[in-house]
C-alpha cells in the first residue's frame, strides 16, 4: 500500500496532500493537509507494516517526522529512483529513458557531484568529501504520474528484480541518513579541542596558523631556500620543488612520497596537518558540533558510483584517527564500530563468479588467502595487485605482478579488464543492481576523432589514447566502487530494521541507532546491555547483503567489529 505525500503549490491554507493508493494505479483522491503538525499525525497515525510513504525528496520530507517524534518503515524517493532508472542500463529501451527532460530531471538541493570531474577525480578523498551546491525546483511535479511511470520502467526493463532492489534500497538508504543526522554521533567538543591544541598548537588568532604549523612550515622553507613560500598555493609550491631540483609534476602527497630531498618529510607533515586543520579544525569544531552531537550531513547516491558524497561543511565522509577519541559513548551506552573486511575485491569475486578468487576470501585476511593460492609471493604485492586490478594502476609494481594475478583469477581480472575496455570505447558499463555509468562528456567523442582524422599529428593520437585511458580507469572501478555501495545500502537498510525490532516500542535514539557510515564502516550507538544482539544484527545484516545481490555465493563478507567506549580503540 502507498501514502503519496506532495506539496501544494502558491497555498496560504493548505501546505501539503495525501493520497492513498492500494497500487500505483488506483484510483485515488487527494486529501488536503494544512502543516507539518497535522502531517506528522497522519504519518504516526497511518504508519504500518506493509505502507510504503511515496514522496520528492526524503531529505525533505523525513528530519521534520522526525523532529515530530515519528519514524517511518519504507518509503520511495522519487528523486534518487529517477536518476537510477533514467540512466541505467537496463532500462535504455524503454519510454522513460528515452522521454525528454523533466522537472524530475532538474537538480536539487541533493545534486549529484558534477561527472566531469569522474575520471580523474572520482576516487579522490577530497572529491569525495567536496562540498555540494544547492538550489530548488520551482515548478510543480506530480508524484503519483512519476510513480507510474518509474514502476512502468522497471517492469519493463527485464531486470524488474534487481533495479527493484536497488531503489529499494537506496530509497532506505536516504531513510537511514536522516536517521543518523537527526541522532548525531556522541562527540565531546572538549576532548577535540585538546587533541587539537596537542597535534596543532594553542588555538590561533583568526586568520593565522597554528603555532605547530608554523614550526613545521619553517623547516620547508629552510630546506627549500624559499623563506617567503605559501605551501598551500600549489603552484607556488611546485616552482620551488622545481628550483631545488627536484622533478616533480605535481604536489600531491603520494607523488612527494617519491622524493629524496631534505624538505619532503616536513612537507608531508605540514600537509597533513594542514588537512587536519581545515577538515576537522577549530573552525569545523565551532560549526558542526552542538549538544555533544556530531550530525552527519549526508547525500545518498551523491559520486556516480552510488557511493554517498556530504553536504555543506559538515565533512561527513571524513572523521581521521587524530581526532576519533573524542567521539565518546554516552555514559551506559557503547559504540559498536563494523566494517567490511577488504570489500571491494570480495565484491570482485563475487560478481565474476570467480571461484579461485571466492577461495582466497575464505581467508579473513584476503590478500593474506592470495598468497596462501600461490598467485603472489607476499602480502604487500598482493595488496598493490589487487588494487593496481581495481583501480587501474596496471604500471610499474603493478603491471609486473598483472600476469600473475591474471592467471590466478581470470575470471576477475577478465571482468575489470572487459569494464575498462568499454570506457576506452566511449560505452557504459553497470553494477551489479542497474546503476550505470555515464558517458563521457564535453568534447571527449570530438577529439577521440580527430585524433585518427587525415592531418591529425602524434599528439593528437597520443592526447586521445591518455584520454580513452583515462575513462577506462574510471570503469573499471565503476563496477565494483558501485556495487559495493549497492552491498552497503542493503547491509545499512537490513540492518536498520533489525535494530527497529531490537528497540521495540522505543523510540530511535532510546534505542540501540546507527550514527555514523564511511563506506564500509558503520558505527551503532548502544545501549551497553544490548551489544551482544547488535553485534549478532550487524553481521546477520551483513550476510543477508551479500545473499540479495548474489544469492547464493560462496563468497564471504567478513567483519571487524569492535565494542568500545571511543571510537579510537575500534580496531
Amino acid at each position: 500500500m502507498f501514502r503519496v505525500l506532495a506539496r501544494v503549490e502558491g497555498s496560504n491554507r493548505v501546505r501539503f496532500k495525501l493520497a492513498r493508493l492500494e497500487e500505483p494505479d488506483s484510483a485515488f483522491e487527494y486529501s488536503p493537509v494544512q502543516d507539518w503538525s497535522e502531517l506528522a499525525r497522519i504519518v504516526s497515525r497511518e504508519e504500518a507494516p506493509g505502507i510504503r510513504w511515496v514522496w520528492d525528496d526524503t531529505a525533505i520530507w523525513y528530519p521534520p517526522l522526525l523532529e515530530a517524534g515519528v519514524r517511518v518503515e519504507r518509503c520511495h524517493d522519487l528523486r534518487l529512483a529517477h536518476v537510477i532508472l533514467r540512466n541505467s542500463e537496463f532500462t535504455a529501451d524503454t519510454g522513460f529513458a528515452r522521454a525528454a527532460p523533466t522537472v524530475w530531471d532538474e537538480p536539487t538541493g541533493e545534486q549529484t557531484i558534477h561527472l566531469e570531474q569522474a575520471s580523474t577525480s572520482l576516487f579522490d578523498d577530497e572529491f569525495l568529501n567536496q562540498s555540494l551546491e544547492t538550489s530548488n525546483t520551482s515548478q510543480a511535479a506530480d508524484p503519483i504520474e512519476e510513480l507510474r511511470a518509474q514502476r512502468k520502467a522497471i517492469e519493463a526493463s527485464g531486470e524488474s528484480g534487481r533495479l527493484g532492489l536497488l531503489v529499494a534500497a537506496e530509497s532506505a538508504g536516504a531513510l537511514v541518513a536522516s536517521e543518523m543526522h537527526f541522532a548525531g554521533l556522541p562527540l565531546r567538543a572538549e576532548l577535540h579541542e585538546k587533541m587539537l591544541a596537542e597535534l596543532l598548537g594553542p588555538r590561533p588568532v583568526l586568520g593565522m596558523r597554528p603555532a605547530r604549523l608554523e614550526a613545521v612550515l619553517a623547516r620547508v622553507r629552510v630546506a627549500l631556500q624559499s623563506p617567503e613560500l605559501n605551501p598551500d598555493s600549489p603552484s607556488e609550491l611546485l616552482k620551488a620543488l622545481r628550483q631545488a631540483g627536484l622533478r616533480v609534476a605535481s604536489t600531491r602527497s603520494w607523488d612527494l612520497r617519491k622524493l629524496d630531498h631534505p624538505a619532503i618529510e616536513p612537507l608531508l607533515e605540514y600537509k597533513k596537518l594542514s588537512r587536519l586543520l581545515s577538515a576537522n579544525g577549530w573552525h569545523w569544531l565551532d560549526a558542526n558540533v552542538h549538544d555533544g552531537r556530531f550530525r552527519p550531513d549526508y547525500v545518498v547516491g551523491g559520486v556516480v558510483t552510488g557511493r554517498w558524497a556530504s553536504k555543506g561543511g559538515g565533512g561527513a565522509l571524513q572523521l581521521p584517527k587524530q581526532v576519533r577519541g573524542a567521539v565518546v559513548a554516552d555514559p551506559g551506552w557503547k559504540l559498536v564500530v563494523a566494517d567490511a573486511s577488504q570489500l571491494e575485491p570480495r565484491i570482485l569475486a563475487a560478481l565474476s563468479g570467480d571461484t579461485a578468487m571466492a577461495e582466497a576470501g575464505r581467508a579473513r585476511d584476503m590478500y593474506a588467502g592470495i598468497v596462501e593460492s600461490g598467485a603472489i609471493k607476499s602480502r604487500d604485492h598482493a595488496k598493490v595487485a589487487m588494487l593496481g586490478a581495481m583501480y587501474g594502476a596496471t604500471t610499474g609494481e603493478s603491471g609486473r605482478l598483472m600476469p600473475a594475478l591474471t592467471r590466478a583469477f581470470p575470471r576477475a581480472i577478465g571482468l575489470v579488464e572487459s569494464a575498462a575496455r568499454a570506457g576506452e570505447r566511449g560505452e557504459i558499463v553497470t553494477t551489479r543492481l542497474g546503476r550505470s555509468s555515464p558517458k563521457p562528456g564535453g568534447n571527449w567523442r570530438e577529439l577521440q576523432s580527430a585524433a585518427y582524422e587525415q592531418g591529425a599529428t602524434d599528439a593528437d593520437a597520443s592526447r586521445a589514447r591518455g584520454q580513452a585511458r583515462s575513462w577506462g580507469r574510471f570503469t573499471r572501478n565503476f563496477v565494483v566502487q558501485g556495487t559495493a555501495a549497492e552491498w552497503a545500502l542493503c547491509w545499512m537498510a537490513t540492518l536498520r530494521g533489525l535494530l527497529h525490532e531490537l528497540g521495540g516500542e522505543a523510540w530511535l535514539t532510546d534505542a540501540p541507532h546507527l550514527v555514523f557510515f564511511l563506506h564500509d564502516e558503520i558505527v551503532v550507538h548502544s545501549p551497553a546491555a544490548r551489544t551482544d544482539a547488535v553485534v549478532d544484527a550487524i553481521e546477520r545484516a551483513a550476510a543477508e547483503a551479500g545473499r540479495l545481490l548474489f544469492g547464493a555465493t560462496p563468497v564471504e563478507f567478513p567483519l571487524s567489529i569492535s565494542v568500545v567506549d571511543s571510537y579510537a580503540d575500534a580496531k
